[in-house]
This record gives structure tokens, C-alpha cells and sequence, in this order.
């Protein structure tokens, strides 16, 4: 059965950028807390991204999972389009594609099916949006699996 890999201490994440630096109202750890009222806003410009690198117990050593879907709910207006999921995995050492997405421009959470064995880090690109400026806005990203 599948759970979520973005447990606490167990993940780190990375992004391309935050709407005018402002981490405390649109960083990146607002994708992950849980609250529908938090969220990553990116600032503008095409592409933008985000990864997760995912980490054994002790917080500091990659540990490989097993990713079978990608869970992640936009703001309407600013969703990404022509998206795709890369990772590098384990023996690897750079980021190789997995597959493309491609999200509806609506406020709900969509899953996307993956599957991706052994990965040490997931990134997911947004090429473009649905926003004139490039922007991007998730309240929720969770990526679904096991651990290896």
C-alpha cells in the first residue's frame, strides 16, 4: 500500500523561486504543512520547479524509494502546463525523465500515476503556466510510495 514518502525529517526540498523572496508566506514548506490556506507561490518567469530529496531516519544519508504517484493541487490561473517529472536514482548521479504531465487549470488535487524505482530525488518542472506571467501556486504537493 502507498503512503506518503514526505514525512517530516525524512525529506528535503528545493525550489526555482519564491514570490519577492517572501519564504515565510509563500516558501516552499507551505506545500507540505497540511493547512488548505498556505501554499508555494513562485515569482514570475518560466520554468519553475521543485524537488524533493528523500532521506533515511537520521535525516542526513539519501534514501532510494519507490514513487507511484504524484499528488499536487494548484490555485487555479496559476497551474503548470506541459510539466514533467525527472529523478535520479540510485547509481545515478543527474536527473533523467520520467514522464510528462498535464495538470487542469482547477483549485482540487490530481494525482498522477509514476513509477519510479529507487529514486534518491524527485524534480518536477512546470515549462510553463497557466499564468500570463509565469507564476506558479500549489497548496499541496505529496509524492505517494514506498520506502526501499
Amino acid at each position: 500500500m502507498s503512503s506518503s514518502l514526505l514525512v517530516k525529517g525524512r525529506f528535503k526540498s528545493r525550489v526555482s523561486s519564491v514570490l519577492n523572496k517572501n519564504s515565510k508566506e509563500y516558501g516552499k514548506d507551505n506545500m507540505f504543512d497540511g493547512s488548505d490556506e498556505s501554499c508555494w507561490n513562485s515569482h514570475q518567469g518560466s520554468p519553475q520547479s521543485c524537488s524533493v530529496q528523500f532521506l533515511a531516519e537520521d535525516g542526513q544519508t539519501e534514501q532510494p524509494v519507490n514513487v507511484s504517484s504524484l499528488q499536487i493541487c494548484f490555485q487555479g490561473g496559476f497551474v503548470g502546463k506541459d510539466c514533467e517529472i525527472h529523478a535520479i536514482t540510485s547509481g545515478s548521479d543527474s536527473f533523467a525523465l520520467v514522464s510528462m504531465f498535464y495538470p487542469e487549470d482547477i483549485n482540487t488535487v490530481q494525482a498522477f500515476p509514476v513509477d519510479i524505482k529507487n529514486a534518491l530525488q524527485v524534480k518536477v518542472l512546470f515549462k510553463s503556466s497557466t499564468d500570463f506571467f509565469g507564476r506558479i501556486t500549489i497548496y499541496k504537493l505529496d509524492l505517494l510510495g514506498d520506502r526501499s
